[in-house]
């Protein structure tokens, strides 16, 4: 198993995102720490988790809240010995449908300053441990937003930006203690859509909006696969990029973009 004796603690561990990682880590045979602001979806998670056989642990963690982040962080490393690994996969709460001309600051700045917040706090908790113990991946989700202008998606080009940014930020001061810092690039989740009938037409000229499908094979056809992400897809790179058959990755994404965005 990739990540066998391994601990990991994922933060929005209820998302789908967070789901779909942290099933794939406790598969591989780390020890996973859900963590989330909703004690009771965390727990429908790791119900999941430990019905497949898998070690799990829920803990509602305001992943804003300094205390409460370097708190969780700490017990975790009593108890378990240490974090290996840290993934953030917490929500933005990014607004999209406007363009920016249209926008209020406080729409566009919310998805970043959240992100920016939630990924330092969580990325300074972990790593205060890893670097004692002289090992240990941190871990962000990003998407091909970071590289590619779309309108009408408010601040959430510049949030993912803004996190690959960090993550490089971090990879430079924590790789000399052993600690690698990575973020997984993706397309679109479909399977992570919100349940609504009608999105935003994000500059395609659909005055009225586009459908669940319509925006999925819109998405779908700026890659060079003719499809998009799955969340089983991210969760096995996931995984991959938390092992030791990594070592040698830092300061960078792995490309999950079906070619949306191609390597540079």
């Amino acid at each position: 198993m990739l990540l066998e004796d391994k601990k990991a603690v994922v933060y929005g561990g209820a998302g789908s995102v967070g789901r779909a990682v942290a099933r794939a880590f406790a598969r591989e045979g780390a020890s996973v720490f859900l963590a989330g602001r909703t004690r009771a979806t965390l727990d429908e998670v790791a119900r999941e988790i430990a019905g497949s056989g898998g070690t799990v642990e829920t803990a509602q963690v305001d992943a804003l809240d300094q205390r409460a982040v370097d708190e969780h962080a700490d017990a975790v490393a009593a108890k378990a010995g240490g974090i290996d690994v840290s993934f953030n996969a917490i929500g933005h709460g990014d607004v999209h449908g406007a363009p920016l001309l249209e926008m209020s600051f406080e729409d566009f700045a919310r998805p970043i300053t959240t992100a920016m917040r939630s990924q330092f706090l969580t990325t300074r908790a972990a790593a205060r441990h890893m670097t004692r113990q002289g090992s240990g991946v941190v871990m962000a989700i990003t998407a091909a937003t970071a590289r590619l202008a779309i309108p009408e998606v408010g601040g959430t080009g510049v949030t993912f930006d803004a996190i690959e940014s960090q993550c490089r930020q971090w990879a430079c001061e924590l790789g000399r203690h052993g600690v690698r810092v990575v973020w997984l690039q993706t397309t679109g989740l479909p399977e992570a859509l919100a349940d609504i009938d009608l999105f935003p037409g994000y500059g395609t000229g659909s005055g009225d909006g586009m459908t669940r499908a319509e925006l999925i094979a819109w998405m779908r056809g700026s890659s060079q696969l003719d499809r998009l992400t799955s969340l089983a897809e991210l969760g096995n790179a996931a995984a991959f990029m938390a092992s030791d058959h990594a070592s040698a990755m830092t300061a960078t994404a792995a490309n999950l973009t079906c070619g949306q965005v191609p390597a540079r």
